[in-house]
């Protein structure tokens, strides 16, 4: 076992940029569950759906374009799907929305296949994101810092909004109990919609920032979608601190736990996921709802 403090500074920045990438992708699942009471499993489809604008869209304008483009085409996918399909299946129970969702992500895989085909796609690294900084004793990637930071910016705009504004008051009321936020006259029906696309833009974003890192493909949505969902049944279903919580345990234990115990690696988080359950089934932080 290695004793060079700059080894575990590596590992701890590794799990780091894991877990901000996982929230990302998390938090507007979870709300999704939280408020709406949908189970979106075409989730990862939209992560995917990013990473494909992303890269078309810089092979145009440049990263930055896939940056802060993707999210917003994800956003407008979002629209079609809860104007076509999603508010029509809100009442029809989890057991329903699973087997449509689960659908779509096949349905959405051979689209995102007929469009791009099977190739795998690549995106640069910006210039100003492509170098290292020395940073705990070791030279670590740029861009990966980019990741960590904008993940710890978007939860921190994510709590001071839920915490701070009037909108969050309401996404708050909606999630403790959406009937009596509708008698409060809170356009339950709106803010579902509002919701709903602003968890798909931060697939979207997910999706664009992971790009550079991972190779774009049309089963990476799949990939994604189990770890996602651990986060989001550990953390707790509703909840901003449950998604950071998820998060932050799920890039851990999978980034040391490759290192302490490498035969052990696959089945670490699955063990930590079967104890949470048997101990607090709801999650660590779930919504009070």
């Amino acid at each position: 076992m290695s004793l060079d403090l700059g080894f575990w500074a590596l590992q701890g920045l590794n799990a780091l940029q894991l877990s901000m990438l996982l929230f990302l992708l998390s938090i507007g699942l979870t709300v999704i569950f939280g408020l709406m009471h949908f189970v979106n499993l075409a989730h990862g489809s939209l992560y995917a759906l990013g990473a494909y604008f992303a890269a078309t869209l810089a092979g145009f304008g440049g990263y930055w374009a896939g940056f802060f483009l993707a999210p917003v085409a994800v956003a407008g996918v979002g629209v079609l799907l809860y104007s076509g399909l999603i508010r029509r299946m809100r009442k029809s129970g989890p057991m329903a929305q699973v087997l449509v969702t689960f659908g779509l992500i096949f349905a959405m895989l051979d689209l995102t296949r007929l469009f791009w085909g099977d190739l795998a796609l690549a995106i640069e690294v910006p210039e100003v994101l492509g170098g290292r900084v020395a940073l705990l004793g070791i030279e670590y990637p740029t861009y990966r810092l980019f990741i960590i930071a904008l993940g710890l910016a978007i939860f921190a705009a994510l709590a001071f909004v839920l915490g701070r504004t009037q909108i969050g008051a309401m996404i708050r009321a909606g999630v403790d109990n959406d009937a009596m936020a509708a008698c409060l006259g809170i356009n339950v029906e709106r803010l579902f919609f509002i919701v709903f696309c602003v968890g798909c833009a931060l697939a979207g974003l997910a999706g664009a920032v992971a790009a550079p890192l991972l190779s774009v493909t049309p089963d990476m949505g799949l990939q994604i979608l189990i770890p996602t969902l651990i986060v989001i049944v550990i953390g707790g279903l509703g909840s901003l601190k449950g998604a950071i919580a998820g998060s932050l345990i799920f890039g851990f234990v999978q980034t040391f736990g490759a290192v302490l115990a490498p035969q052990l690696a696959s089945v670490l988080i699955y063990a930590l996921l079967a104890a949470v359950l048997v101990v607090k089934p709801v999650g660590l932080f779930p919504a009070k709802g």
